[in-house]
């Protein structure tokens, strides 16, 4: 059973103990011409990008922090995505505090979809650098280009159940065509919004400290704080709506 996930390409990590970027860092190694050139992409756009320009482009304060990011990750030491990010959702997931088989499942089966390198699995070793969602490079939409570019290849490995845990706006990058699961959240009965990238990687931690394969085995998942109060059907796409304590 895999499971999506949203990248953290704000809140990363700075620390890195691999190789520098190349194609043996990544699971996909046939996809990895396609991640090179939007990568060719980014660096000449920060290039071309004046400090205070990039401070809004990064969606940074410190001048810092810009100048550090205006040159090319490319170079830089790489650690596993799944460390990398550290957002709200990875923060909530835990990786690090994980024995070690749960933690093979997380490398295993989670794809994160990232703006600067695709689709990846979280054990594929990527370089620190930003990329504030909704930034845009010139004369491409990452989006449109993921979708085209990555789909075909997606359709053949995600073949079986999946569990998207994706926010929205990375629904955009690919649309599954096998059995779909989504989590809904609700305080109160209204529907939980920031807060749900934390539901989101306490599902993604319980999956991995009690092995999910199965779908039954998913909705009998024991997650405190969270309750399944129903479950909704759309196509192909299975909906399991949580009250949260």
């Amino acid at each position: 059973m895999k499971i999506l996930l949203a990248p953290s390409e704000t809140k990363v990590s700075n620390f890195g103990e691999e190789s520098s970027f190349c194609k043996e860092n990544f699971s996909f190694e046939e996809l990895f011409d396609k991640r090179e050139y939007i990568l060719n992409l980014y660096e000449q756009h920060i290039n071309s990008l004046s400090l205070e320009e990039l401070s809004e482009w990064f969606g940074l304060k410190s001048l810092k922090d810009v100048q550090k990011y205006s040159k090319s990750p490319r170079l830089g030491k790489t650690a596993k995505a799944i460390q990398r990010y550290t957002g709200v959702a990875y923060e909530a997931l835990g990786y690090d505090t994980l024995d070690n088989k749960a933690q093979k499942y997380i490398e295993e089966n989670v794809v994160i979809f990232s703006n600067l390198f695709g689709a990846i699995l979280a054990k594929d070793n990527i370089p620190d650098y930003k990329y504030k969602q909704g930034a845009k490079l010139p004369d491409i939409n990452i989006e449109t280009y993921m979708k085209s570019e990555f789909s075909p290849f997606l359709d053949e490995y995600l073949v079986e159940v999946i569990v998207d845990l994706r926010a929205g706006y990375y629904e955009k990058f690919y649309t599954p065509k096998c059995q779909v699961v989504t989590y809904k959240f609700l305080k109160d009965g209204k529907v939980v919004s920031h807060w749900a990238k934390y539901y989101r990687g306490m599902v993604a931690r319980a999956m991995a400290i009690n092995n999910i394969k199965t779908l039954d085995e998913l909705y009998n998942m024991p997650i405190n704080g969270l309750k399944i109060k129903e479950i909704t059907e759309s196509k192909n796409i299975k909906t399991f709506v949580c009250d949260v304590d």
